[in-house]
């Protein structure tokens, strides 16, 4: 295989957008255990006083990431997050007008390999969303485990992520006043295996745990499509039965994450590497659903919503998809 390296001579603005995206897959796939590491170093060498302080203050701010987190419009305004998005590039784009005085929760497809659209729309400044969507506040809800790891979880609180458990979720919602948005991935971990370009494929017929959760709060639920999400990354071929499939799904109840063997680009090429590759990613607000309250909803109520819910969402997809380059004949696979 030919190696197709990159040009010696590019604008220091690509720089700098390979840079920021450098450090973000970093983030996203080592910053954590090196956190670990230095928590480590520190307890176990002469910055044991610093280790136990900070143990301490983690012992007493244990629930922060299950109560609206602890962001900062410092970091989620950083430049480098311009050049992030920059990129790809990544467009946030709005439907319809959301009341400020209300709670939403939004349901974010696909999941993609790293969920880049996410991150770049809801943990950052870079795309608008305060400026597109006035007096609201948007939460990216993570697997739990993440906030347990020294240092790591201040950081990636920063950015407005919080805990993904159903007590974080209901805090959020239940907030008088309204103006709290709830960002989940409803495909989850497992939807990262079906990330491959060309695929429409969202894990969400079984889903239902985020309709209940709405219907409990009277939270609108909001559909959200991210065109280009699955682009981003080739992926090892696992097809539903083999036994890479096999093995990645057994990982994945063991441990919670989902293991896809995803590959792109590197830094100074375009042939192999873990870089994502520069696709346009849009990622399209839908119209909210707005939602009675109900504290606790039979199955019918849930039935019927999740039944709403898909019909939006399918919409929402066919309504946008050939502006953003998907062929006409493709349509969204729901299993």
């Amino acid at each position: 295989m030919w190696v197709h390296f990159a040009p010696l001579r590019l604008p220091v603005r690509r720089r700098l957008q390979t840079a920021a995206v450098l450090q973000w897959v970093f983030s996203f796939l080592a910053l954590a255990q090196c956190c670990l590491g230095l928590f480590l170093l520190l307890l176990l060498g002469e910055g044991w006083a610093l280790a136990a302080l900070y143990a301490a203050w983690l012992y007493l701010d244990w629930d922060t990431p299950a109560r609206g987190g602890r962001r900062s419009a410092w970091v989620r305004g950083w430049a480098v997050w311009r050049h992030f998005r920059d990129y790809f590039p990544i467009t946030l784009v709005k439907v319809a007008d959301l009341d400020p005085r209300r709670n939403y929760l939004f349901g974010f497809h696909p999941h993609g390999v790293l969920v880049a659209g996410a991150f770049g729309n809801f943990c950052t400044e870079a795309t608008g969303f305060r400026q597109l969507f006035p007096g609201l506040t948007p939460h990216l809800l993570m697997l739990p485990f993440w906030f347990k790891v020294p240092f790591f979880r201040d950081y990636i609180m920063s950015g407005g992520l919080v805990s993904s458990e159903k007590a974080s979720a209901s805090y959020l919602l239940s907030q008088e006043g309204g103006g709290q948005v709830a960002v989940v991935a409803v495909g989850g971990p497992p939807e990262s295996l079906e990330a491959r370009p060309g695929a429409f494929t969202l894990q969400i017929l079984s889903r239902k745990g985020f309709i209940k959760m709405a219907l409990q709060h009277g939270a609108a639920l909001v559909p959200v499509f991210s065109f280009g999400e699955n682009e981003l990354f080739k992926q090892v071929p696992n097809p539903a039965g083999s036994f890479l499939r096999t093995v990645q799904e057994r990982l994945q109840k063991a441990m919670g994450l989902a293991l896809p063997l995803f590959h792109a680009r590197g830094v100074f090429q375009y042939s192999f590497g873990l870089l994502p590759f520069r696709r346009p990613i849009h990622t399209v607000v839908g119209a909210p659903i707005l939602v009675p309250k109900i504290p606790n909803p039979s199955p019918e109520a849930i039935d019927q919503l999740h039944k709403t819910y898909l019909e939006k969402l399918v919409q929402l997809f066919e309504d946008h998809k050939v502006q953003f380059g998907v062929p006409e004949s493709k349509h969204l696979n729901l299993i």
